[in-house]
């Protein structure tokens, strides 16, 4: 599933392209994603104008001239692909076009077309005013690259919960955006291991400051590389021109089962376990 520096990665392709071009026209395919289509989705889209995209942990959110959001989650395989010039009247072909479900079609002749072959992502039309409150974005934790998310965020958020760390990090009521790639190269850039009590890290807990100090910037250290590297690349994702993120070749764990660790002066192995019926990639060795 696309993590926060991917959905980051597709925000800023998108965003010079889209922001303040009004759209023309709206095609939907005929097969529904993970939720059905508001009622007159394509016509409330045409002829409006995207006056901002953001993002709030793995949602895009963009703010139309009408006083509605469009809200945007990319599932498991979504993406976007631009295409402007003579590429945007191809109708393309095989796969791509089987998997294409949403074309935006907008003025100055640009296509921005969304594919989503496992058809998990979603499309829905939100007020503008009552975006606090809806269901998707409600209750969701700080973002991990502002300022709300600190050791004492985490401090908080972590006490008294017996839950495993990683399974903590992943709980997007505690931080938002962060999944099982991102979380994995955390811990082990923090010296955490996965399996780790969350509570161990709690406010008041004896040298659990200290370790919610290195947790919140190695998990800032770790999105704003990966955002840099254009996201990371194992299956579906690519960038809105269709190039491949590179971050997957400067994962020091994930994936790297059985590999020696690449911390510095660390002998040990990179070791892979299941918890809560998902991979987690860790260090025995410099991982406590």
């Amino acid at each position: 599933m696309p993590e926060l520096p991917e959905v980051e990665t597709v925000r800023r392709g998108l965003e010079p392209v889209l922001v303040g071009t009004p759209i023309t026209q709206v095609r939907v395919g005929e097969k529904r994603l993970r939720l059905p289509y508001p009622e007159n989705f394509a016509a409330r889209l045409a002829g409006r104008t995207v006056e901002s995209l953001a993002r709030q942990g793995k949602f895009l959110i963009a703010m139309l001239d009408s006083q509605e959001a469009l809200i945007i989650h990319l599932g498991m395989s979504g993406s976007f692909l631009v295409l402007g010039g003579a590429e945007a009247h191809g109708t393309g072909n095989g796969a791509a076009a089987r998997h294409t479900h949403v074309v935006f079609h907008l003025v100055d002749g640009t296509e921005i077309r969304y594919a989503d072959p496992r058809r998990f992502g979603l499309m829905t039309l939100a007020s503008a005013a009552g975006l606090a409150s809806h269901p998707l974005l409600a209750r969701m934790g700080p973002e991990p690259l502002g300022n709300e998310f600190n050791a004492g965020h985490l401090g908080a958020a972590l006490a008294g919960r017996r839950t495993s760390l990683k399974a903590a990090l992943l709980d997007q009521h505690v931080v938002a955006g962060l999944g099982n790639i991102y979380v994995s190269e955390a811990l082990h850039a923090a010296g955490l291991a996965p399996t780790r009590e969350a509570a161990s890290l709690g406010a008041g807990k004896r040298q659990g400051a200290a370790a919610c100090e290195k947790l919140a910037a190695a998990v800032r250290e770790v999105l704003l590389s990966a955002i840099a590297a254009g996201g990371s690349s194992l299956r579906d994702h690519a960038r809105t021109d269709g190039t491949l993120g590179y971050f997957q070749h400067s994962f020091k764990v994930y994936g790297r089962g059985g590999e020696p660790c690449r911390r510095a002066g660390c002998p040990g192995t990179i070791k892979r376990l299941i918890q809560n019926g998902r991979s987690s990639f860790y260090c025995p060795r410099c991982q406590h």
